[in-house]
């Protein structure tokens, strides 16, 4: 497994570290619950340098780019980010990504246990286009900053002056740290307000401590995986591998934002398999509440009067709802809020609830 350049700055805060998409990541710093409080409230410190990195560049970046991923990225303006999925031609997601429109050329950031399966495959569909797709993974650290009071501790650091100016879903370049052209970008995991980082791999550790120093005031901390998981969950973010994989149909996970079937799109991998499936849908992703003993947990299915009806993709405690929660692909007709279900936990029903997503909302909180 590969280790990111925060290693020791983990294992010396007493994280518990897991496998996670072939890295050795910190799970949990303390308790789950209490981590995904902190980022709601004040503000959590996350490494993500596991996270895949590309940079498309040449006279046909953005047409590459195009050719393999589902929303336009012709269209999308300088300084400004999308999400987008690479699909095979069967229209099944082979990982979700976010889009970079650069001045020049297009920055890529993938999951990272699909990171050497998208280069490949990127690679791959370029063809006789003038692309060429650099893997800047192992070079970079990737930060984020996620919650409230993210805007005043990263301001403590940075040139960008108000940062405000940087509109979620944008990014821009500044001084963070001493350090000149870094990538700044105002995007996140968590459904809260935040920022994600882009740094030489070298000077991940130094930059970490610098906020930790300057952001314990406003009780900033270090957050995991598992917090940020349960937080993306509340914020009905899709995860590869749960609400989304290569069995999945995306429009029934509530993705057609990310899809352009417009005629300026032209084609893409996947798009007539995708049309298809927009025509085919059979379910909807919904959120599920549960007051029972028993979590939601992905595979677990569904049932309504003794007939199975849908399963759950992902589960876990809402650390801001206090009950247990679940994503789940409900059968059509069935997937209306309020709609009373039967969640089976190895032969036993507990009672559940249809919900619409997202459980949690910043701008409109619960």
């Amino acid at each position: 497994m590969k280790d990111t350049p925060l290693r020791s700055v983990h294992l010396d805060l007493g994280a518990r570290l897991v496998e996670f998409g072939g890295w050795n990541m910190p799970v949990q710093y303390g308790s789950i619950l209490e981590e995904g409080k902190l980022v709601r409230t004040a503000c959590g410190l996350f490494d993500l340098s596991h996270m895949g990195r590309f940079q498309v560049l040449g006279r046909d970046a953005v047409a590459l780019v195009d050719r393999v991923c589902t929303n336009h990225c012709a269209r999308i303006p300088v300084g400004a980010i999308r999400y987008s999925l690479l699909c095979g031609e069967d229209g099944h997601p082979l990982d979700d990504l976010l889009i970079y429109r650069d001045q020049v050329g297009v920055y890529l950031v993938v999951n990272a246990s699909n990171t050497a399966r998208d280069l490949e495959w990127i690679r791959a569909h370029a063809g006789t286009l003038a692309a060429e797709v650099r893997d800047l993974t192992d070079e970079t650290s990737m930060l984020a900053l996620q919650g409230p009071r993210s805007q005043e501790i990263l301001a403590q650091v940075t040139s960008a002056g108000d940062l405000a100016r940087i509109g979620y879903y944008k990014f821009g370049f500044a001084t963070v740290c001493g350090l000149p052209d870094t990538r700044i970008s105002r995007t996140g995991y968590t459904g809260e307000d935040g920022f994600e980082l882009y740094l030489p791999r070298a000077e991940g550790v130094r930059v970490w401590h610098e906020l930790m120093r300057l952001g314990k005031p406003a009780g900033l901390a270090p957050i995991g995986l598992g917090a940020r998981d349960i937080l993306r969950l509340e914020a009905g973010m899709a995860l590869y591998g749960h609400e989304i994989d290569e069995r999945s149909n995306p429009l029934e996970a509530g993705l057609d934002f990310a899809i352009a079937f417009t005629p300026e799109k032209g084609a893409f991998v996947g798009r007539a398999a995708l049309e298809r499936m927009a025509r085919e849908k059979r379910a909807r992703l919904v959120g599920i509440t549960t007051p029972g003993p028993r979590v939601p947990r992905q595979g677990q299915e569904l049932f309504r009067a003794g007939e199975r009806v849908g399963a759950v993709a992902s589960g876990g405690v809402s650390p801001t709802l206090d009950t247990n929660i679940g994503s789940a692909f409900v059968r059509l007709g069935l997937d209306q809020e309020g709609t009373e279900l039967e969640l089976d936990v190895r032969g036993k029903r507990q009672p559940c609830r249809v919900r619409e997503l997202p459980f949690y909302s910043r701008t409109r909180k619960k």
